[in-house]
């Protein structure tokens, strides 16, 4: 059987690209081979890592990327409007049509048995790209599932627009031939109410397989980025948008008050997030918070800068974190947080609904925080920091309940019960 996974990018670090990549890996022990559909994909020749796809086949399809010209034109003129432009619909039509033959293409090229929409029937990050998909799956009948990543009424963006019978039609749609996959029982929850049954699949990780170790590759990691031997490595490993609160990491580092602590982002800014990345940069120079913004030295894979420069891989970036910092304000999931857990490293997470009600009953151990970073906070900081003995607890705790709840052995399952359903 052949799975062909749809999204407006597959690549990079994002969470809905790295969950991708994990199910691939995942169908492949199960004997289903998966070819990618997408508006950005990684480079074909990208190195091996425990991020890469396995996958037998891919199409670039530049329209099916937010970022394409006329996409941009389309949400921009959906959201933030309750008036509709004359042109919307034509617009609209044209480029959907255009997206709807790519993607019947793809499927007779590739002879895909099943389709997998990762996030495009929840978010309108491309009216286009959705609305193609629901029209092939509609008219041809062909089996599909819906991953819901995150949904576009958790967005206050979305809230204003002129599309809502779109958003109705479409996020999500409800066809017989659609099952629907979601990432935590909140959004379990909220789609049974609205009359859908779905499958809860966390984020996941190997976690019965070892993390990878220092080697000649990344044993000069810390100083090629500029660290001092006695140095203490903060990693925020998230993108750069205001939802990941990266503030809260900055003040943490600043009331910590060691001037060994570098606070280092491994991911980027967003293209529509520079302004939240300077703000974050003045914030922290006026804390006197060494923060260092490295997106160009940490990538999902190594590789070779324009400079002839070592990019690492996000794994490395972990291996030699002394703390990691994920003070997010909202998450779908939270897949730096079993990162975090699976290299075995201590981490402050601020309790974000999901996190509250899907992560924390498990028992998972870290420093907790409300939305402030009080006196107690830092002072739990300061104890585990001081405490190798607690590190160790808190990683052999937080490994064993990963590998119950968070593993690929749990999502091969529940992926393996919903393909048999079909």
């Amino acid at each position: 059987m052949r799975i062909g996974q749809v999204s407006f990018r597959l690549a990079g670090s994002d969470g809905v690209s790295l969950e991708t990549a994990k199910q691939t890996r995942i169908l492949a022990e199960l004997g289903f081979s998966s070819c990618y559909f997408a508006g950005e994909l990684d480079p074909p020749n990208a190195a091996e890592s425990q991020l890469k796809a396995n996958i037998t086949g891919s199409r670039l399809v530049p329209e099916a990327h937010f970022t394409h010209p006329e996409v941009v034109w389309i949400t921009n003129h959906a959201f933030g409007t309750t008036v509709r432009h004359p042109g919307f619909d034509q617009r609209l039509q044209a480029l959907s049509l255009v997206i709807e033959k790519a993607l019947l293409d793809f499927i007779k090229d590739f002879r895909i048995d099943v389709l997998v929409a990762q996030n495009i029937l929840a978010i309108p990050l491309n009216l286009a790209l959705s609305s193609a998909f629901f029209e092939v799956i509609r008219k041809t009948g062909i089996p599909a599932i819906a991953h819901h990543h995150d949904f576009y009424w958790e967005r206050e963006k979305y809230r204003t627009n002129c599309v809502d019978g779109l958003l109705q039609q479409l996020f999500p749609p409800d066809l017989p031939n659609l099952r629907h996959m979601v990432i935590n029982s909140m959004a379990q929850q909220k789609l049974l109410q609205m009359g859908f049954e779905s499958v809860v699949l966390p984020n996941v990780l190997d976690f019965n397989t070892p993390s990878p170790g220092v080697d000649n590759y990344n044993r000069d990691l810390r100083e090629e980025i500029g660290l001092n031997e006695d140095d203490l490595f903060f990693l925020q490993p998230t993108r750069v948008v205001p939802r990941k609160g990266i503030e809260l990491a900055v003040e943490l580092v600043s009331k910590l008050g060691d001037p060994r602590i570098k606070l280092i982002i491994s991911h980027s800014a967003e293209y529509n997030t520079i302004d939240y990345l300077e703000d974050l940069c003045a914030l922290a120079a006026r804390a006197h918070v060494p923060l260092v913004y490295l997106p160009a030295r940490f990538k999902p894979v190594r590789g070779t800068g324009p400079h002839g420069e070592k990019i690492y891989s996000l794994w490395d970036a972990y291996l030699f974190s002394d703390f990691v910092t994920y003070p997010s304000l909202y998450e779908g999931f939270g897949n730096a947080l079993l990162e975090a857990v699976y290299f075995k490293k201590p981490f402050l997470v601020n309790r974000y609904q999901v996190f509250e009600q899907d992560i924390e009953p498990t028992g998972i151990k870290a420093v907790k925080m409300d939305g402030e970073v009080t006196e107690t906070v830092v002072n739990e900081v300061k104890s585990l920091l001081g405490d190798r003995n607690k590190q160790i607890l808190y990683a052999e705790v937080n490994t064993r309940i990963a590998q119950e709840h968070f593993s690929f052995k749990t999502a091969a399952a529940k992926l393996e019960r919903i393909l048999n359903s079909f």
